[in-house]
């Protein structure tokens, strides 16, 4: 799988974990170079609290465009160091 935005690969792996109908990427199949980390955090009563980044790719910003979950909830531990993405990134075989 792809996390593709504005025309750039953000992730690739074989190796994505779909939950919620998002596919989650091991964080080190994501090209950090894109991310920035930013202060936004929600919560799901399932998995826990959300930690965001931005998405920075040819001096185009989508802001808190990726997600993850540094310390889920058991009922989602599967997730721990993965990234997932909305907002526009194309998830593509």
């Amino acid at each position: 799988m792809k996390a593709v935005w504005n025309n750039q690969v953000i992730a690739e792996s074989d190796q994505t974990i779909v939950v919620d109908n998002n596919h989650y990427f091991p964080k080190e199949s994501v090209k950090a170079d894109f991310l920035k980390e930013c202060e936004t955090h929600t919560t799901c009563s399932w998995k826990g609290l959300a930690s965001y980044y931005n998405i920075e790719v040819d001096g185009k910003q989508n802001l808190d465009a990726a997600w993850y979950y540094a310390n889920p909830k058991p009922a989602a531990a599967q997730i721990k160091g993965y990234i997932a993405f909305w907002k526009g990134v194309k998830i593509t075989e």
